[in-house]
């Protein structure tokens, strides 16, 4: 069951919105896509620290452009970062490494 938001329209807790956030990630090829940017993000955060600090503007170009491409073009929902931007974050990199640990399917 997806929990819904309260009468003010706003999830109060993280915890409260990370089931509503997954079901809008139902989609198999929405979720890989996200965890590829998410691991894409890693690297330009690792290239900005080593390599050329420009790459840090790149990490939120390459984040979100990978996860909505898997919004728009799969999940064919649009992406609770506009609603729920901070919330949204978190449950990304959750996702990612409930991913890259097993817990959940690639």
């Amino acid at each position: 069951m997806t929990q819904t938001p309260s009468d003010s329209g706003r999830f109060q807790s993280f915890a409260a919105f990370y089931p509503y956030y997954i079901h809008e990630h139902s989609n198999r090829t929405c979720r890989r896509i996200h965890v590829v940017g998410s691991a894409l993000v890693i690297v330009a955060a690792l290239l900005g620290l080593f390599v050329n600090g420009w790459w840090f503007a790149a990490m939120p170009v390459i984040g979100y452009g990978f996860a909505w491409v898997g919004h728009f073009f799969f999940e064919k929902n649009r992406p609770a970062t506009f609603q729920y931007p901070l919330w949204s974050l978190m449950g990304d990199w959750r996702m990612f490494f409930e991913t890259v640990t097993g817990q959940r399917k690639f």
